[in-house]
């Protein structure tokens, strides 16, 4: 999502862009994408991640705006969305690049009249299926083997979502997600809008769907910490942008959120906001944010930092699970590490 180029200004529910998604920071992003990451590190515990010798390497590029990175086991392959292109597309190491599906996010007769028709998280089921956040149909859907496509959520009370952001599953088989206005044409003034807050929701194996927090202004990237006793969501809300944690009660509701690390000073120094999240085996954040990808010790503490020098929107755990993949504003990136992601 293009949240990382917005400043929302809530009193007067007016939302003003920091920039537009080619002119504005997409521009900025193609002028420094081919300069190379730079790995910062603050803490010891780092070098227990990320080797010394690391080189973070540029794989594809010259998209929109890339999210939802996310690696397909059973393929060997990685998709990823590009939004305001409307489209999958797929990475193997082989062939690169290619489009793998479009329309991804809107399938209207109409033109879109945003900049955001497009899928942006995504994820697989215990199936091997992909499951897409999808802004411009404003659902939960699921692609079938045969190309088809089923809708798995798109109304909460009969009204429908505003346009889901991110997602993952739980053990259950239950899976969460955060649905704020990014992508509807107008955001949060979208006279299409149906719900008059911004949710977190759990979609349960039978179906239900249910609605476990709108404390949130602008609920973005999710993942659950190893144990999934955590629920970590970011917030993009501008007088709150941070990391937050949730306890997960038993019967798989929240606790109260509390903030797991305040992003106010990155927002300082870099266009953008915190975004998408991933988390590995010991606990450790990989966070995507204003101009890198942060990691966090579970204790909160920032112990590193991949510089890409522009809005980054989300990571991603491939191959044997010491991959990092990195969806960082017009490219993607991969940087080899010493820990393994949750899944493997």
């Amino acid at each position: 999502m293009r949240d990382s180029d917005r400043f929302i200004l809530w009193g007067g529910a007016l939302l003003v862009s920091l920039s537009v998604w080619v002119l504005g920071a997409g521009q900025d992003a193609k002028e420094t994408s081919d300069q190379p990451v730079k790995i910062v590190r603050l803490d010891r515990r780092f070098d227990e991640l990320v080797p010394a010798n690391a080189t973070v390497e540029r794989i594809a590029g010259g998209f929109a705006w890339v999210e939802g990175p996310v690696w397909h086991r059973g393929g060997n392959y990685l998709l990823f969305s590009d939004i305001p292109n409307n489209a999958i597309f797929k990475w193997e190491l082989c062939t690169g690049a290619q489009l793998f599906l479009q329309p991804s996010g809107y399938t209207g007769a109409l033109p879109f009249s945003g900049r955001e028709p497009g899928s942006n998280g995504l994820t697989f089921d215990r199936q091997g299926r992909l499951v897409l956040c999808e802004h411009g149909d404003r659902r939960i859907a699921r692609l079938e083997r045969d190309g088809q496509k089923v809708t798995l959520a798109d109304r909460f009370d009969g009204k429908r979502l505003n346009s889901p952001n991110d997602l993952v599953y739980h053990s259950s088989g239950d899976l969460y997600f955060t649905d704020p206005p990014f992508g509807l044409p107008k955001a949060f003034d979208d006279p299409g809008r149906e719900l008059p807050f911004c949710g977190v929701f759990r979609l349960s194996a039978d179906g239900r769907l249910t609605l476990l927090t709108t404390d949130l202004k602008a609920p973005n990237g999710i993942a659950f910490s190893p144990d999934q006793t955590t629920l970590y969501v970011t917030d993009v809300d501008p007088r709150r942008p941070a990391w937050l944690a949730y306890d997960v009660r038993p019967d798989g509701t929240l606790g109260k959120g509390r903030v797991f690390f305040d992003a106010t000073p990155f927002t300082r120094l870099w266009k953008g906001a915190p975004d998408g999240l991933k988390v590995d085996q010991a606990g450790n954040l990989f966070a995507a944010g204003p101009g890198g990808l942060y990691i966090f010790g579970p204790d909160g503490k920032h112990l590193g930092t991949f510089e890409t020098g522009v809005p980054t929107a989300n990571c991603a755990w491939g191959e044997d699970g010491s991959t990092l993949y990195i969806a960082a504003s017009t490219a993607i990136y991969r940087v080899r590490v010493k820990t393994t992601g949750t899944g493997y």
